[in-house]
């Protein structure tokens, strides 16, 4: 029959069993081994890549403190100029505040837009004494007939702001004596010191005597005197310089009328508020004290060097 013959004998089916089991035994070692191999090189390539992850966090550490480094290398010679200044103006204001030593301000705040001259307060300093001439100086009031009259220091004249001020000198023996800061009196005199007229220093001491400890605080007067507006030379629709004369309070503002509201002027240190455009010239003017009183004042015709009262003049403190 075909399938009989088709048959393998039973030894020879076994002879060929044992040969293919054994290489199938060596192939699954083989591929047990290869996988073996496999998953050891994936192990491998896992420490490698958290190595290099590590390696990565490692080097990024370093490189990135070096970049973090290079960062503020840079920044600091690029920025630190800038802040320098800031060192540099604190510096400057100790050196322009030195005089809070011999002037300091009041705790009451009573003049909120004072400089450095406050009301209620004693400054110490030195009086001398100088011809005043005809009672002008460097306020640019023009003549005047009352020679109790001083020049203040350049540090508390500040830029004109102690112009018109009225100020009570004292000496340590009681003898006193009330004047109008009519001028400037610049370097050697210190902070502190009062340069008064003759007449003035008279009141105080001999003229002999040159150089007197004083103290000196300043004063709101009763007067019967209207403040008066004087437009300085050259003064047109164009430009104009106007100056406030007679106020019993120091002025701490001068501003002029424009279309949307009012416009601060710029004091200069020879004591004319300048609108250099023309703004305001012949217009509305209103004035503000160092206790923020404001004067409104009528539109005062441009009439250079002419001194012109108004009817207003601040409350007395």
């Amino acid at each position: 029959m075909a399938s009989p013959s088709h048959r393998r004998p039973r030894g020879k089916r076994r002879g060929l069993l044992v040969p293919a089991v054994a290489v199938a035994v060596v192939g699954l070692l083989v591929s047990l081994v290869v996988a073996f191999a496999r998953d050891g090189g994936s192990d491998t390539v896992r420490s490698t890549g958290t190595s290099a992850t590590g390696a990565g966090a490692g080097t990024r550490p370093s490189a990135s403190p070096t970049a973090a480094e290079g960062t503020p290398e840079t920044k600091p010679s690029t920025v630190s100029p800038t802040p320098e200044p800031s060192p540099t103006t604190p510096s400057a204001r100790p050196s322009r505040g030195a005089t809070p030593t011999t002037a300091p301000r009041p705790a009451s705040g009573g003049a909120p837009l004072a400089g450095r001259i406050v009301p209620g307060t004693a400054y110490s300093g030195v009086a001398t004494h100088y011809d005043a001439g005809d009672g002008d100086g460097a306020c640019l009031y023009g003549p005047s007939p009352d020679r109790m009259t001083a020049a203040m220091n350049t540090t508390d004249y500040e830029t004109s702001k102690a112009c018109g001020a009225y100020v009570l000198v004292r000496t340590a023996g009681g003898a006193s004596v009330t004047v109008r800061i009519t001028n400037e009196c610049p370097a050697p005199c210190a902070p502190g010191q009062l340069d008064l007229s003759r007449e003035a220093f008279a009141e105080l001491a001999g003229l002999s005597a040159g150089k007197i400890p004083v103290t000196w605080s300043l004063l709101s007067p009763g007067t019967s005197d209207t403040v008066s507006v004087r437009y300085k030379t050259g003064s047109s629709s164009h430009w104009c310089g106007i100056q406030a004369i007679g106020h019993r309070n120091p002025l701490a503002r001068l501003e002029v009328a424009t279309g949307s509201g009012w416009q601060r002027l710029t004091r200069t240190e020879y004591n004319y508020f300048l609108s250099p455009d023309g703004t305001g010239c012949g217009g509305k003017l209103r004035l503000t004290d160092i206790y923020g009183q404001e004067l409104t004042v009528d539109g005062i015709p441009v009439r250079p060097d002419a001194v012109q009262p108004t009817r207003v003049q601040f409350a007395r403190h």
